[in-house]
């Protein structure tokens, strides 16, 4: 079974999100900013995370930077999961090394797809 570390701040969209991601099969664990995800990544390196861009302590794209600088963390498929939708923040996302970008508010097709084509389904 591929795991999935949701960050997200708010705890009703992570909620959202491992029951979507729980019927596809993943296992779930949930930070609630960018410094608990880390802990978790150092912790045990997750398959894929779905990642919130606006969050307390560090956010996303900070974490995302630190997270392709440690040791397998050029592994799991990142899906930013954000109300940032310009296309700026998408360019930024993606060259800092996001695979994939859904924009809020998602559902189980969204998820489903997006996932799908970064290979985790």
């Amino acid at each position: 079974m591929k795991s999935c570390l949701v960050v997200d701040d708010s705890r009703v969209v992570r909620k959202v999100a491992r029951k979507i991601l729980e019927e596809l099969n993943f296992a779930c664990s949930e930070a609630e900013d960018g410094r608990q995800a880390m802990d978790a990544c150092a912790a045990r390196m997750p398959d894929a995370i779905l990642l919130d861009w606006n969050m307390p302590v560090m956010n996303g794209i900070e974490f995302l930077r630190r997270l392709r600088k440690m040791s397998g963390g050029d592994v799991p498929k990142v899906v930013f999961c954000t109300t940032e939708n310009d296309l700026a923040h998408i360019q930024e996302a993606l060259s800092a090394g996001a695979n994939e970008y859904i924009m809020k508010p998602f559902d189980t097709d969204i998820i489903q797809t997006k996932f799908a084509q970064v290979g985790l389904l």
